[in-house]
């Protein structure tokens, strides 16, 4: 479809439903009719609200109109940040190119991220085999961040074992040691619980003395560590998304840390997206029981949590929207 046919379709839909006349601005449109999907590609980020429109009915009478099943607005300005982000993780790649078997399979996949920057989908319909492909430990909390790493290793035709660190149920609830029970034998994954002992950290929690989550994941991450160095796995994946660029690949006495979606320069929604596909459920609430009951006893430990969002939100991770919704649930334990 033509950008100044699809600009002149989106001011009627905004005058039609009284949003006022705007200057729509499309530098791009790619119609995916495998996907069934139109993505938009505006200039700036304020051209794609004024395309999206207040609550997103702009962009949903756009999808009615063209018969759709989905439309999605993207930021020129963002996907310019993302290859960026993506180049430089080719850089750090380069560096250590040769020490592990796994960079060359994850530079080819940068190279695909730097010709699709707009979703992640690319990933699903890749089907290599990893019969011969080199092992790796994915630390899998059961979130969708490290459930997104797990489906994109076997994708990339790694052979992935799951390690998740068992600290008890008030951190690793009931429904989550299902939930990615269910993906590991999906996905035909090797998967170990490591025990851990989180008794300081949970009661110096409950009693307000500090928040636990920079503690609890220094000490899960450690303890996946840990256990790697007695097995011969050289890598292991973790599911940070902030950590882009040239931090998002490093070396750690010798084994090599990915931190694959901020290799990837995702998005939570993209994240999301890859991974529902599978019958990951992601929640909007944010933290586990623990950290709920930490909100609910001391609420000054709640703008910690709150930082820890708005630290996503600065980094392009998260939309204001989904922001806020994760900040509701943190001030409404």
């Amino acid at each position: 479809m033509d950008a100044d046919e699809l600009a002149g379709m989106i001011r009627d839909i905004r005058k039609d439903i009284g949003h006022g006349d705007a200057d729509i601005r499309i530098v791009d449109v790619v119609l995916d009719e495998k996907r069934d999907s139109l993505l938009i590609v505006a200039p700036d980020r304020s051209d794609k609200s004024a395309i999206i429109g207040k609550g997103g009915w702009v962009a949903g009478r756009l999808r009615e109109k063209l018969g759709v099943g989905r439309v999605h607005v993207e930021a020129e300005t963002d996907i310019i940040i993302r290859r960026h982000r993506v180049g430089l993780a080719l850089e750090r790649i380069s560096e250590l190119e040769g020490s592990f078997r796994v960079l060359k399979i994850l530079e080819e996949a940068l190279k695909m991220r730097m010709e699709y920057p707009s979703g992640l989908e690319f990933l699903l319909e890749l089907s290599r085999s990893g019969a011969d492909g080199p092992e790796v430990a994915v630390a899998l909390s059961g979130g969708v961040d490290s459930s997104f790493s797990l489906i994109a290793a076997v994708k990339l035709g790694l052979r992935p074992f799951a390690l998740t660190v068992d600290p008890g149920t008030i951190i690793l609830p009931g429904h989550i040691r299902r939930s990615l029970e269910e993906l590991c034998s999906l996905l035909g994954v090797r998967h170990e619980y490591i025990g851990a002992e989180l008794g300081d950290i949970q009661s110096g929690a409950l009693d307000g003395r500090f928040h636990p989550c920079g503690r609890c994941s220094g000490l899960i991450e450690s303890t996946v560590m840990d256990k790697i160095r007695n097995m011969e796995i050289d890598t292991v994946i973790f599911g940070d998304l902030l950590s882009t660029g040239y931090q998002s690949v490093n070396v750690d006495d010798g084994i090599l840390r990915v931190n694959l979606p901020a290799l990837f320069a995702a998005s939570k929604q993209e994240v999301r997206s890859v991974a529902s596909l599978h019958g990951v459920r992601s929640s909007m609430n944010f933290g586990c029981p623990l950290l709920g009951e930490v909100h609910r006893r001391h609420p000054h430990l709640r703008r910690y949590s709150i930082q820890r969002v708005l630290r996503e939100t600065r980094a392009g991770v998260l939309e204001p929207g989904e922001a806020l919704d994760l900040i509701w649930s943190i001030c409404s334990p």
